[in-house]
């Protein structure tokens, strides 16, 4: 399929989207083009030609009818908020959505327990929305939530918030209304009587799980339908310290099996020394804020901050490995069970219980400014991670420390250091991500969603383009360890071998798939091997 060229045919095709959506909803402004044609880990090859910026679901059709009309690759963006190239543009001529227009709740239904949404909603507004009426998503959004959005999360799935016992951003999926490559729209799911009232996910085949985790590559999200669940009435926290990973995630297996957490969040010392080199606690008092907000009166709240505050950031030796538990319930007698039930298993996996400061942290700020997305002294920040089953997750651990243990003098002579994050998904998975950090600049990805100020604080490294090949060739190389045991990835995108890993008849299947709904490959080409050599 011959793609637009650059001069005339980008010319007409922005004259075409403006008058679909309106001439202010339409950019190719350099500074624009630049930040819609980088991510958090890279800078595409080639930028993007246009953004248009839909504000109806008869917007979007006409939009993708226009760019693939004219031959013109699309590339759907959430918050920006990805690592692995998902909507970075494949070819030359490629028309970003910039989906932040739509951003309206459509419906809050508490007798059906349903919400609707345009697929531009921040969790951070659906569950304020949803916190006035007592009410929330199973799974509630990932930690940067503040700026990612529903529709993004729906694309490339993610974990944090409630998947410990809810899954991932799919398994709160009732219903979606997806706009194909023609225009059409497809609708999934058991309708109500008016044919527009999701209710029900499972009406035969699950269409909707093909548009789950899909990267943009089968459709556009115009409207999203997610469970609703009343908000638990008592919530706990409590944290541990452990020797080793192994004993960690001994542990953390253990909780997933019991199916006590709502979340977890674990760290290995290396991040915990970044925190440490981080402003202290005591100090912030936007943190110290939420959790006063947090509780349900002053004086709760006001014991709880001096307890964050006097516990600090330094009850955790150096090199030991932190958990932090958050249990919620019905009862208050039903949380205090699990959270006895947490404090055996740690007991007996060799942990010790510590200040739960971190653990209170997590749950009265959910979703903080992303400055952690810089290291705390400028340095680039990028993840990498992968999906293992309970049993294999000392094996991803270990395989991936001999690793980085074999490297440590290349990664020392470059200013490389790094990390891990490691969480519970349902009763059945634990995701590792290794995080690393380098002396390399910032970038207008970085520029737009770091605090202003704290990003004034911080110095601008040059560009280092030998170390951030090392670190390219590192998360390859977790990528392989993780592929070698069989597990799985979120924001697939351009980085992890999602359809090279697939059977025969997989293949086939989904080619057929991708053929019937996109016969140009007008969709996000190169999204989960589609379109590339996969």
């Amino acid at each position: 399929m011959a793609t637009l060229a650059k001069d005339h045919g980008t010319t007409d095709l922005k004259a075409a989207m403006a008058a679909i959506v309106g001439s202010a909803h339409v950019r190719d402004d350099a500074d624009a083009l630049a930040l819609f044609s980088e991510d958090i880990w890279s800078v595409a090859e080639h930028r993007v030609a246009l953004i248009v910026a839909p504000g109806s679901v008869a917007e979007i059709q006409a939009v993708v009818r226009a760019a693939t009309g004219a031959g013109a690759a699309i590339a759907p963006r959430g918050a920006g908020m990805g690592y692995t190239g998902s909507y970075l543009p494949a070819e030359a001529g490629t028309v970003a959505l910039d989906m932040a227009r739509m951003n309206r709740i459509l419906a809050i239904n508490a007798a059906d327990m349903t919400v609707t949404v345009e697929p531009g909603v921040t969790w951070a507004a659906l569950n304020a929305a949803l916190k006035a009426e007592g009410l929330r998503t199973p799974f509630w959004g990932p930690m940067s939530g503040l700026t990612s959005t529903i529709g993004g999360g729906l694309s490339q799935l993610n974990a944090m918030f409630g998947a410990g016992q809810h899954g991932t951003t799919s398994e709160s999926l009732i219903a979606l209304t997806m706009v194909l490559a023609d225009g059409s729209l497809l609708k999934t799911g058991a309708r109500g009587p008016d044919g527009d009232s999701p209710f029900y996910r499972h009406y035969g085949p699950d269409l909707a799980a093909l548009f789950c985790g899909d990267s943009g590559v089968f459709g556009i999200k115009a409207e999203i339908t997610l469970r609703l669940m009343r908000l638990p009435a008592h919530e706990d926290y409590v944290s541990f310290s452990f020797p080793d990973g192994a004993s960690l995630l001994a542990a953390m297996a253990e909780v997933a099996r019991s199916g006590i957490a709502c979340e977890t969040c674990a760290f290995d010392p290396g991040l915990t020394k970044v925190r440490l080199k981080r402003a202290s606690l005591a100090t912030d008092v936007k943190a110290l804020s939420s959790v006063i907000a947090h509780e349900k009166s002053l004086g709760k709240g006001l014991m709880a901050a001096a307890k964050v505050a006097l516990g600090g950031r330094n009850f955790v030796e150096a090199g030991d490995y932190p958990l932090h538990v958050i249990a919620e319930g019905r009862s208050a007698a039903a949380v205090a069970a699990d959270i006895a039930e947490a404090r055996r298993i740690a007991v007996a996996n060799g942990g010790h219980e510590i200040e739960n400061t971190i653990a209170r942290m997590i749950r009265s700020m959910p979703f903080p400014p992303l400055n952690s997305m810089l290291g705390p002294e400028g340095e680039a920040w990028a993840p990498v991670h992968g999906m293992v089953a309970l049993s294999q997750a000392p094996r991803f651990f270990a395989e991936v420390s001999a690793y980085f243990a074999e490297m440590q003098p290349v990664f020392d002579a470059h200013g490389i250091y790094t990390g891990f994050l490691f969480t519970t998904v349902s009763t059945n998975a634990i995701t590792i991500e290794p995080v690393f950090y380098w002396p390399h600049g910032y970038r207008p990805i970085h520029a737009s969603a770091v605090e202003a100020p704290h990003l004034a604080r911080l110095p601008k490294l040059p560009a280092n383009p030998a170390a951030t090949a090392i670190v390219g060739d590192a998360r390859r190389r977790v990528v392989e360890i993780c592929e070698s045991l069989g597990g799985a990835h979120f924001q697939i995108g351009r980085s992890y071998p999602y359809r090279a890993s697939r059977d025969t008849a997989s293949k086939a299947l989904l080619d057929a798939i991708k053929r019937e709904i996109d016969p140009q490959g007008r969709f996000n080409p190169g999204g989960l091997g589609f379109g590339s050599n996969a």
